[in-house]
């Protein structure tokens, strides 16, 4: 008999497997290099630039870092924990809220490279500026709307937007978190022939300042309605609508992140983005280039965090030599460095993926945001270390004893959420293997599944068969083998010989795993994740090495920082290798139980515990709200 909660797992699961994009109707770099074959045709050449809209973008990006260095103060946002209303109003006056918003609504029309690379000037300043612009034009309104919206939609809602209106994206609740399969968000059908919507959303970025958002809630399934999960424009200033609070974190100080409730808030049928049933795919979709933003703001933090380190190691002198002399510090310059130009390096390759259109970057975006964001968090705090206790200082301390202001502490605070933000690393990893996996599953996943009979697995076993009689002998010898191999590249082509015999590895190893655990693969989350961050580092030598062939007229110390972050990573990967089969997983999943059970409870013994009262999930009840509103309208 199947426990309710195997039972609960498995409908979880079922609903993000039929979210799914599940076709892969354009060739993919990062779904060939799991399966162990380096596309770098895919990649290399780089898909050129348009000189009419990268001369656009920089005439933008010219007025922005005009403004931001002159207007805006970043300092000033942090203590006050808001973005004033002169910064809103003049950050819509030059059409930052419609970058990615096409020219005939209103918008910029600007490359997502472009867009990004605005991202990473305005959260140099203050990050909360990036991530109040990411989430409302990445996840927020815009980009649903630009995949799936109708020409009516468009025409009513993206000029506000490009013209400085807030949008936001609601989707988690206090008691749902990645898998949204027990929301109790509701949209019913009324008679009227529009939608009556009740539910409390948790975490809405830019909820407090919105006037439109993306509401994911769930349609009841009747007579003429498909229902399941479905996506809403709603207006933020519609009766019943109630900002019940600002949420405050321990970075992002100026960020305005709500609990938003909705008591019988008609939504008309209009503002149904892609039809009912189809939010979760929505939000899949809108998620695969929408998580670029986040790493262009990673990428713009190492950028800023070389620039400081590089500066004090020069001026800092102890025992009669600048403290870059020494090895010890010398090092985490050189991580800073290297890991900033393989962040860039992806995020370049992926963004010009994204612009160009012909090939699906799902999983290359997801790789980006995953690895940027755990790179960036180790930049900041070895930039932390660098500054000693300049770097655990605040900016304001250090400026009131006389010193420049660097606010290192806050750009690690600022960044430890990109670790979460749009898909926590452990979701990630999940995600991202589920898509590396994707060829095995669709010829043997039959074989699997528990609840397939007979007939259904006979069936499998002789398409995987075939299957795997073409695949892996290809496995067995490549062209990282031949000493010649990727020669064009140079002093790099070292490095490309060696992703290519990685990748095949790789394959080799998860094809190992699938034989070995079968069905049980997807709980074996320690052996996934090492596979998917030795992919992460593959692509990003393989963006490195193809960046700095295709600037190397321009930007000849580009061979020479490819190098070093390729030698850094390839050390990595070859770690994530041994750790594959040798690790402590099922040691530590002991533990981990017996922690559960409370048989190490003497280990808690001689400390205050942390407060045991009250729920560590808050829950809600349907109904008005009985809180103070507290959304504010920039004056």
């Amino acid at each position: 008999m199947v426990s309710t909660e195997v039972r609960a797992e498995r409908e979880a699961r079922k609903v993000i497997e039929e979210s799914r994009e599940t076709e892969w109707r354009k060739p993919s770099f990062g779904k060939e290099l799991f399966l162990g074959r380096l596309r770098l045709d895919l990649i290399d050449p780089l898909p050129e630039l348009d000189p009419v809209a990268e001369a656009r973008g920089a005439e933008f990006r010219a007025k922005l870092a005009a403004f931001m260095s002159a207007e805006v103060d970043g300092q000033q946002i942090e203590r006050d924990a808001r973005i004033p209303d002169e910064v809103l109003t003049s950050l819509g006056e030059l059409g930052a809220f419609g970058m990615k918003i096409d020219e005939k609504y209103g918008g910029l029309g600007l490359t997502n490279l472009d867009y990004c690379r605005a991202l990473m000037l305005v959260g140099s300043v203050n990050p909360s500026i990036g991530a109040l612009l990411s989430a409302h034009q990445s996840i927020g309104v815009p980009q649903p709307l630009k995949l799936v919206g109708t020409d009516e939609q468009k025409q009513r809602f993206l000029p506000r937007l490009a013209g400085g209106e807030v949008s936001a994206f609601l989707l988690t609740e206090p008691e749902v978190g990645s898998y949204p399969a027990n929301m109790r968000t509701s949209a019913v059908p009324t008679p009227e022939g529009d939608y009556l919507l009740n539910g409390v959303k948790l975490w809405a970025t830019n909820g407090t300042l919105a006037t439109l958002f993306v509401v994911m809630a769930l349609v009841p399934k009747s007579e003429g309605h498909r229902g399941g999960i479905t996506a809403f424009v709603v207006e933020g200033d519609a009766p019943g609508v109630t900002i019940e609070r600002r949420n405050a974190f321990m970075g992002l100080r100026g960020l305005e992140n709500s609990v938003t409730r909705f008591h019988d808030v008609r939504v008309p049928a209009a503002n149904v983005i892609g039809g009912e049933g189809q939010g979760l795919r929505i939000a899949l979709s809108t998620l695969n280039t929408g998580r670029l933003s986040l790493p262009a703001m990673c990428v713009g933090a190492g950028k800023w965090c070389l620039g400081v380190a590089r500066s004090w190691s020069a001026e800092r002198v102890q025992m009669g030599r600048p403290i870059g002399a020494y090895e010890a510090i010398a090092k985490k310059i050189a991580f800073i460095a290297g890991s900033t130009y393989g962040m860039e390096a992806m995020l370049e390759v992926s963004c010009r993926l994204a612009d160009d259109n012909r090939n699906d970057i799902r999983i290359e975006a997801a790789l980006v945001k995953l690895y940027a964001s755990e790179l960036a968090w180790k930049v900041a705090d070895e930039l932390v270390q660098i500054r000693g206790g300049r770097g655990y200082e605040t900016a304001d301390s250090l400026a009131a004893r006389g010193e420049r202001p660097i606010p290192a502490e806050q750009i690690l605070r600022d960044l430890r959420i990109n670790r979460i933000f749009e898909g926590s690393t452990e979701i990630m990893h999940l995600a991202i293997a589920r898509e590396a996996v994707d060829a095995h599953l669709s010829v043997a996943g039959d074989i699997i599944d528990p609840e397939a009979g007979l007939g259904r697995k006979a069936r499998a076993a002789g398409r995987a068969g075939g299957f795997y009689a073409k695949w892996l002998p290809t496995l067995v010898a490549g062209k990282g083998q031949l000493p010649g191999g990727y020669g064009e590249f140079g002093p790099l082509a070292a490095h490309l010989r060696y992703v290519e015999r990685a990748s095949r590895r790789l394959a080799r190893e998860t094809f190992y795993a699938m034989a070995r655990w079968q069905g049980k693969l997807e709980h074996k989350q320690g052996f996934l994740g090492r596979v998917v961050d030795i992919g992460a580092e593959l692509f990003a030598m393989s963006a490195a090495c193809v960046k700095a062939r295709a600037e190397r007229a321009e930007r000849p110390e580009g061979v020479e920082l490819a190098d070093l972050f390729c030698r850094q990573a390839a050390l990595r990967a070859e770690a994530l290798f041994r750790e594959l089969w040798d690790n402590a997983d099922a040691v530590e999943v002991a533990a981990t139980k017996r922690v559960l059970q409370g048989r190490y409870l003497s280990l808690e013994e001689g400390v205050v515990p942390a407060p045991a009262e009250g729920s560590s999930t808050a829950s809600w009840s349907p109904g008005p709200s009985t809180e103070s509103d507290v959304r504010r309208r920039p004056q």
